[in-house]
């Protein structure tokens, strides 16, 4: 047994959570209850192992106990429903002939699985994220809960459908292959990419950012690409979490308040976070075709690398947000082209394109279009219209830091005597 800081305890825990799972699933089956015999075990590495220190083999341990747990819930289980039909679906761990929980197994296998079955496409967007936070990020459901700010039997029952589509749909705990698993991977990585972009710029709450979500997404990323480290989406998607969460301690002045990127200190930007950045990406470009990911991430290389604003090279983020609207059919794609476009050829040639994106239903009626059409309206020079469309951005949007930011630009358009 050894002794271990509270903190690295925590990180401990976190972190072999997922492989526990993976272990016991892919020796036993029987996601949902796998998962609760596997937080069963957590909780009591958490009672036990500040006592009694941690043991020499900890994910031998857990495994244990979970798969003790696992056989005790099966049983009583069978003990409840007496016919054949059901016996033979649940099956005592004894009578699988799959290899051991505790057999040895590369951590990428089971994790990434996980991932596969936590982002089966039977569950809807928001099942995804909340399964995989629970299952592969460590998270506890109340923790979930209070990210997303819903009620914690919200979120319980939320998980609990989750595990029951995985269960229902028969999926087996291996990685699909051919086109199946290239789909997968995609939904893995748009659900990491949701995660940390609630996380970054929350869309709704009293906080513009959440942190435990956007590093939860960073550290899951990490994960995935030290387990596909040749896949060019992967490493563009590290890349653009680690460069975009780079400019963080810029975000928010000192009361909190929304702070926009030309107004940002950039000495307050992770340098270090950025020299990554820019070097995953710089080594993903080559490789072959650039996914959404690495054009997104190429084009917030480019920001973090400008010395100030001014420097900024619009036009080549012009030309790579054109690349991606060829690959990619995302109204917001479409209104930051916009945004580079005023920056680069002036703040006209920039709302002649807003007026496509207004009779689009999937951004029309989004706080973020007003509030574009708002800042380039300033920028030429029509601080009347401007006003207007920052008070309806402000209308529209649901997180209180970004309200407050948005009238205070309205106010300031104003002479300062707007209160709304």
């Amino acid at each position: 047994m050894v002794s271990v800081p509270g903190t690295e305890f925590e990180d401990l825990l976190r972190r072999l959570a997922p492989q526990v799972l993976g272990a016991v699933v892919r020796r036993y089956g029987h996601f949902d209850a796998a998962d609760d015999a596997t937080q069963e075990a957590l909780l009591a590495a958490a009672t036990q192992w500040p006592k009694d220190g941690v043991p020499d083999s900890p994910l031998g341990w857990l495994i244990t106990v979970a798969s003790r747990r696992l056989t005790d819930l099966l049983r009583a289980e069978q003990a409840r429903r007496r016919r054949e039909d059901t016996v033979a679906r649940w099956a005592l761990p004894g009578q699988w002939l799959a290899p051991a929980a505790d057999r040895p197994a590369s951590e990428s296998d089971d994790t990434l699985i996980l991932l596969f079955m936590c982002c089966h496409p039977s569950l809807s967007a928001a099942s995804q994220i909340a399964l995989t936070l629970r299952a592969v990020g460590g998270l506890t459901t109340a923790e979930i809960a209070r990210a997303f700010l819903v009620p914690e039997a919200t979120m319980t029952r939320r998980i609990t459908r989750a595990k029951r589509s995985v269960k229902d749909s028969g999926v087996p705990f291996g990685i699909p292959s051919g086109p199946e698993r290239a789909e997968r991977l995609r939904v893995v990585l748009h659900v990491l990419y949701l995660i940390f972009n609630e996380g970054y710029a929350s869309t709704s709450g009293p906080n513009l950012q959440r942190v435990e979500l956007s590093a939860e997404a960073i550290r899951l990323t990490r994960m995935v690409h030290r387990l596909l480290p040749g896949d060019g989406e992967v490493t563009g998607l590290l890349a653009l979490m680690v460069l975009t969460d780079a400019r963080r301690p810029a975000r928010t002045g000192p009361d909190g308040a929304l702070v926009p990127m030309a107004e940002q200190d950039r000495s307050l930007w992770d340098a270090e976070a950025v020299a990554e950045g820019v070097a995953l990406i710089t080594g993903a470009l080559p490789r072959g075709t650039a996914g959404p990911y690495q054009l997104q991430a190429a084009i917030a290389a480019l920001h973090d690398e400008a010395p100030s604003a001014e420097a900024t090279d619009w036009p080549q983020i012009t030309a790579l947000y054109e690349l991606l609207m060829r690959i990619s059919d995302n109204p917001m794609v479409a209104l930051n082209h916009a945004v580079a476009v005023a920056m680069a050829r002036g703040p006209h040639a920039g709302l002649g394109l807003l007026d496509p994106l207004a009779a689009d239903g999937r951004i029309a009626g989004d706080h973020r279009l007003h509030a574009v059409r708002a800042h380039l309206l300033e920028m030429a020079g029509d601080h009347v219209a401007a006003r207007d469309h920052y008070r309806e951005a402000a209308r529209r949007a649901t997180s209180l830091p970004q309200q407050r930011y948005l009238h205070a630009r309205a106010a300031r358009l104003a002479g300062g005597h707007d209160t709304r």
